[in-house]
């Protein structure tokens, strides 16, 4: 079964694009066949890091967005779909609009929504509307990004938790990795794999960073594996 993996959370600078590049990332050294969609036009942060994977489209146009079930229908592979903040509505628009979650079910594609939150009541709201909307007709993984916010008390006490709980969402963790570090790589539009193993060139990191940055990947993979059957 082909599968659609859509990286969100309406809230810009929860760490959407970090999020996705993990998975971009697992893909590849998972040997798992996969093509990545770029939907923030205003950044493009895996054009930049997986430009070999990696198309742009604009949500606002039908013609473009199509481009992200049309890569998941005739070839088992992984759609994945870095989502801009302020995204929801174009987004739903396209969804509703040829009814494509129905559609993509017939045909065998599967949606996961990873929806990323740094714990603040922005974020927390999202997930509330996004949980409305989507239901049952995804899976659901609840991404905490430690490396945007460090205190998930209110929503884990809050209703959105618990209705992602009833539709058997799943929670994972995303640790900090050090802020010199990932501004290194975003700087030097490095991939994961590149930032840990390229030490010569104008923007490589340290040994030492090289180091920080090979064991953060290894939570993060942990994270993902937790949850490998919804990828």
């Amino acid at each position: 079964m082909s599968r659609v993996h859509l990286v969100g959370g309406e809230k810009g600078g929860v760490g959407k694009s970090v999020v996705a590049r993990v998975l971009a990332q697992w893909f590849v050294d998972h040997d798992v066949p996969f093509a990545a969609i770029d939907a923030d036009r205003s950044h493009g942060v895996l054009v930049r890091s997986y430009g070999e994977y990696t198309q742009a489209v604009d949500l606002g146009a039908n013609e473009s967005a199509d481009q992200i079930l049309d890569r998941a229908l005739g070839a088992e592979r992984r759609v994945l779909v870095d989502l801009p903040g302020q995204s929801a509505r174009a987004l739903e628009t396209w969804l509703s609009d040829a009814d494509i979650l129905r559609f993509a079910s017939e045909m065998g594609v599967a949606f996961t929504y990873w929806h990323v939150v740094d714990g603040g009541y922005a974020s927390v709201s999202e997930l509330d509307r996004a949980l409305g909307f989507f239901g049952h007709q995804v899976q659901h993984v609840l991404v905490k990004n430690f490396g945007r916010g460090n205190d998930f008390g209110a929503l884990d006490q809050s209703e959105p938790k618990r209705h992602l709980d009833e539709l058997n969402g799943r929670v994972v963790e995303i640790p900090a990795l050090q802020t010199s570090s990932m501004y290194a790589i975003d700087h030097g539009g490095l991939s994961f794999w590149a930032a840990i193993h390229v030490a010569e060139g104008a923007h490589t990191l340290g040994p030492l960073d090289r180091q920080r940055v090979r064991l953060w990947l290894d939570r993060c993979y942990a994270a993902v594996d937790s949850v490998a059957d919804m990828v």
